[in-house]
């Protein structure tokens, strides 16, 4: 039996403080103005006092099961992404394996930062391909307000704290047929495609960690480098996945993107010849949460009812390692 795995529920959680960017303003030498017009953001969240990334990964999978009318008794397996861990060990997951009431099964996180959902996404995926779980529960959560340097104002403006999650369940595949638009209509996760390249890890890291400085540490970034491997990375990226699934662009009826800068948003969707109106962008609101911003993206564009079932959905993102990855989804 050929298996499938489709996403069938999404959920997400943000922390209730809003930090605009004239707060930000008042505690580094910068503007409204300034920030929104290189970046398109104009406020994120802040995670509270006491708040971990557990609690938002929390809140977010309970949505997400809520979603798709799943009992958390029926989970298997637990991947979350994220870079900022409650802890050392033991993994996040686990403790989000706890809260939801959980003994069986496997729970671990996945270290791709800003990659992190996509990878995510990739590893339960090929678990439930494999037969190896039926319920897998995959999540992208984040506290980056705790590793950046709030002096810095190239990089504390950039990042919220957040997180989102899916729901994946096995299925036997169906059989491929074209719709009503000569394309794959088989519903589920068409394709994953994961890379990384860790010759250019100086551009965006932290500088910190428990076996070099024992300290956490503060994100670092050379943004105009960033920048432009971003862009042709994801660019080709996105091209791999359509070439693995015999289609092109003008197929995809929503771009889910990893939302760090518009400017990034803007010209990957120009080189592949996209029109922005498919491009989901929740930036302006969320800033850049990290592993979290694809599936709070995601939950945003299918409660909203943009994402509709038939759909052909290709998230992508890249972060520090570099790492960078593209899915696409029949929903």
């Amino acid at each position: 039996m050929t298996m499938t795995s489709q996403i069938v529920g999404c959920g997400a959680y943000l922390p209730e403080r809003v930090v605009d960017n004239d707060e930000l303003s008042k505690r580094v030498d910068t503007t409204n103005e300034w920030i929104f017009s290189r970046t398109g953001i104009r406020e994120r969240r802040i995670a509270a006092d006491g708040e971990l990334t557990s609690d938002l990964a929390f809140e977010a999978s309970k949505k997400a099961l809520e979603s798709a009318g799943i009992g958390a008794d029926e989970v298997d397996l637990i991947v979350l992404g994220t870079t900022t861990p409650d802890k050392t060990f033991p993994a996040t997951a686990t403790a989000v394996q706890r809260m939801l009431g959980l003994k069986n099964g496997a729970a671990f996180d996945v270290q791709a930062v800003c990659s992190g959902f996509i990878y995510s996404l990739a590893v339960a995926d090929n678990f439930v391909k494999a037969g190896q779980a039926r319920t897998a529960l995959v999540i992208g959560a984040e506290t980056f307000s705790r590793i950046l340097d709030w002096e810095d104002r190239a990089t504390c403006v950039l990042f919220g704290d957040g997180a989102g999650a899916v729901v994946l369940r096995g299925s036997e595949a169906e059989a491929a047929g074209p719709d009503g638009h000569g394309r794959n209509s088989a519903r589920g996760i068409l394709s994953t495609h994961l890379h990384s390249d860790g010759r250019y890890s100086d551009l965006l890291y932290v500088d910190g960690g428990p076996s070099s400085t024992r300290t956490v540490g503060h994100v670092r970034m050379r943004g105009r480098e960033v920048f432009r491997h971003a862009v042709s990375n994801l660019s080709a990226v996105i091209e791999e996945a359509l070439d693995a699934n015999g289609m092109q662009s003008s197929d995809i009826d929503w771009v889910v993107p990893h939302q760090a800068n518009k400017r990034i948003l803007d010209a990957t969707v120009r080189k592949l010849g996209l029109p922005p109106e498919r491009v989901v962008t929740t930036l302006e609101r969320h800033a850049n949460t990290s592993a979290a911003s694809v599936p709070l993206a995601l939950d945003e564009a299918v409660r909203d009812g943009r994402v509709q079932p038939g759909n052909l959905v290709l998230l992508e993102a890249m972060g520090g390692g570099f790492t960078w990855g593209a899915c696409l989804i029949r929903w």
